[in-house]
């Protein structure tokens, strides 16, 4: 029988991209030997514009996101095909959004989509996203508390976000999409002997105190306007005196050896299949060298005219950019096909991250086990805020079940989802957005 593209055996993860060398004494490798409690993680992905979502009696249904049936009693359709074989490990969830995004704009809802916030023309005011409550309560425990990635990078514009993390006074928190840069952060020899690095961040350290000075003694001085707007500089002032915090802590203990190997580190927006890939290579590698717990990748924002990431379904051999595709999709059955396979694509490298999880093992299960794996989008249909695409994985050490495709009723907001996977992942919440209790159903 011919191997299909998802198929991948078991040597290819023990000798994948890369493998780390020497990994960090993680929480889950007790002093005396016996097991400790695993670390618990996070990965939210997101790719735009929306789906296939035709009608069930029409031919173009084949290439629906959503399956056929419901339940235990379901069916991948060619978009989902590659989660075939880990149908036990995952849930397909639908009829779920977040109530204050169905009015907004089409193009507005990436960056509410973990903070269930609701943007008014002129009240641009994001909230605190869901990856980032979880790293408050993990990121002192890792070199760094979260891993922000995006094809397209930074922040993008209000409403055209390139980024899916917002902080805890809802600014949005920078996307890196270089593969290199992301690979030295994280695993990479810095040079300069200890001395000169901790002498590099005194320095920034006493450069940033006197920003922050400086800035307290003009606020007063300036109007409304102007205190907003120096408002969220200072937030991102602060991010970074956050991060320099952060490395001064960790300065003398070693980074986690990994070798490059079958990584493409130069990937950019011209090679979007090895760009995609490697993002998720990199996040793996951060998740099982307990650099951090907490992970987010936006495969594309919703900015259709600067947006670098639009034009990967053409790279690739379709025929338009993500956000014509969307459209005609939406328009005809034969505007499916294109669409389809784009979602395909998607799903490939999507089963690829899921798998390399999976064949990971940590203590007595994998590192799968112990990680959340959330994907889909905020649309179901181009500029429709409804019936967002989900699919979640992972996580049976935490207490979910899988292998179902559970639908839920407008009523549901997605929020009380959030609220079960942060209860799930150990940094409880009273409520998140406008959340109503939790969701029970994904439980085992």
């Amino acid at each position: 029988m011919a191997r299909k593209s998802w198929h991948l055996d078991r040597r290819t993860f023990l000798h994948g991209a890369g493998v780390a060398l020497a990994l960090p004494v993680l929480e889950c490798m007790a002093a005396d030997g016996r097991p400790a409690e695993r670390p618990k993680r996070f990965f939210a992905g997101y790719f735009p514009y929306g789906i296939v979502d035709r009608a069930p009696d029409s031919e173009a249904a084949q290439w629906n996101w959503f399956p056929t049936g419901s339940g235990r009693d379901f069916g991948f359709n060619k978009s989902l095909a590659p989660l075939e074989p880990l149908r036990s490990e995952l849930t397909i969830l639908g009829g779920l959004s977040h109530p204050k995004g169905r009015n907004m704009g089409g193009h507005d809802t990436a960056d509410t989509w973990l903070t269930g916030a609701e943007l008014k023309e002129g009240h641009l005011e994001n909230t605190v996203s869901v990856d980032q409550i979880a790293a408050m309560r993990y990121g002192d425990r890792t070199r760094y508390p979260s891993l922000v990635l995006s094809s397209d990078g930074g922040v993008g514009e209000p409403t055209r976000s390139s980024t899916l993390s917002f902080s805890r006074t809802g600014q949005p928190v920078p996307a890196e999409n270089k593969p290199k840069q992301v690979f030295n952060r994280f695993f990479g020899v810095d040079p300069r002997s200890l001395e000169a690095q901790r002498q590099s961040l005194d320095s920034s350290r006493s450069m940033l105190d006197l920003v922050m000075e400086h800035s307290a003694s003009v606020r007063g001085r300036l109007g409304s306007h102007d205190r907003v707007k120096l408002d969220e500089y200072l937030e991102s002032v602060r991010q970074i005196e956050r991060r320099v915090e952060k490395s001064q802590q960790w300065l003398e203990v070693p980074k986690p050896r990994v070798h490059a190997t079958g990584l493409h580190l130069e990937a950019d927006d011209t090679t979007p299949g090895e760009l995609i890939k490697t993002m998720y290579d990199l996040i793996y590698l951060a998740f099982r060298t307990d650099s951090t717990r907490i992970a987010t990748y936006q495969v594309g924002n919703m900015n259709g005219a600067t947006s670098i990431a639009g034009k990967f379904p053409q790279l690739l051999g379709l025929a338009d950019n993500m956000h014509s595709l969307a459209h005609g999709a939406r328009k005809n059955d034969a505007g499916a096909e294109p669409l389809g396979r784009w979602d395909l694509f998607l799903t490939e490298q999507l089963a690829y991250f899921i798998e390399r999880l999976r064949q990971t093992p940590e203590g007595d299960g994998t590192l799968l086990d112990s990680t959340l794996v959330l994907y889909g989008s905020s649309n179901c249909q181009t500029h429709v805020n409804l019936n967002y695409p989900l699919l979640l994985a992972g996580g049976s050490d935490m207490g979910l079940a899988h292998g179902s495709f559970r639908k839920f009723g407008a009523e549901v907001p997605l929020a009380n989802l959030y609220v079960t996977l942060l209860d799930r992942l150990g940094a409880p919440v009273d409520s998140f957005a406008d959340s109503t209790g939790a969701l029970d159903e994904i439980l085992a």
